[in-house]
């Protein structure tokens, strides 16, 4: 039962995770964190899977964390306020890194918003590599409306993809936005007509899936270590990164930098 909350799908080098909870708006549990992860471990391991889409089944995308746990580790902490930072703490921290696995897939990741993401929900779409939006999709990080600081990375997440200023203002505000406004602020790659979500999505897929894989799975490396290099320590990695290449594929190295 536990593996029908993430549905599985193949399409030749394209794999489709679907959120399938639909009659709780796809409400993010531990039990569908561990099918979450079950399945990421498993596309992981495929080298024949080039991209990867996670979309929602039904008319959201994920409403955020489920309220019952949420509640059942603040009581916890009440009960026990002097074991509050440490267990539920740690208990968040792994929830939390269930979903995140989005971040281990070696391979690039699109989240198709079919529609509302909020909360966790929206903080697993931005852990993917891109997001298409349904222009009528309703996105937001609430979590200051429910009492709660924000977790799942958005703090970090968040200004790097919005600048400091704007995620500042969504995060103090727990503002929602449309699909079009969260395009035109970066949050979202595209906001498409809301039957199109998954078509656009396949297509960039495909377009991911049909370029070199290897090359692919080095960008990705590439991209996730930004945050933390300087550029010359970048430019030493991508030219590392060639050289692997070139060995791989048994043929002279190609150092384009200038």
């Amino acid at each position: 039962m536990v593996d029908r909350l993430v549905l599985l799908e193949r399409d030749g080098a394209v794999a489709t995770l679907v959120l399938n909870d639909p009659e709780r708006r796809n409400a993010m549990s531990e039990a569908m964190g561990e099918a979450f992860v079950a399945r990421t471990a498993e596309l992981g391991r495929d080298p024949a899977v080039r991209a990867v889409i996670v979309t929602g089944a039904g008319g959201a995308f994920a409403a955020g964390g489920d309220l019952a746990m949420i509640q059942g580790r603040a009581d916890e902490a009440a009960a026990r306020p002097e074991r509050a930072r440490r267990v539920v703490g740690d208990a968040m921290r792994s929830f939390y890194r269930l979903f995140l696995s989005v971040r281990d897939l070696p391979c690039p990741s699109i989240a198709a918003l079919n529609g509302s993401a909020v909360g966790a929900g929206l903080c697993l779409a931005l852990a993917c590599d891109v997001r298409i939006a349904s222009a009528t999709a309703r996105l937001g990080l609430n979590f200051t409306a429910l009492g709660l600081h924000p977790g799942m990375g958005a703090t970090w997440t968040l200004p790097r993809l919005v600048g400091p200023a704007r995620a500042a203002e969504l995060l103090y505000s727990a503002r929602l936005l449309g699909g079009e406004e969260a395009a035109a602020i970066g949050l979202v790659n595209r906001a498409v007509p809301a039957g199109q979500v998954m078509a656009v999505a396949r297509e960039l897929a495909a377009e991911f899936a049909a370029t070199a894989p290897l090359a692919n799975r080095a960008v990705k490396r590439a991209l996730a270590r930004t945050a933390g290099s300087s550029l010359e320590d970048q430019l030493a990695f991508e030219a590392e990164q060639e050289g692997l290449a070139a060995a791989q594929e048994r043929r002279s190295p190609r150092f384009e930098g200038r």
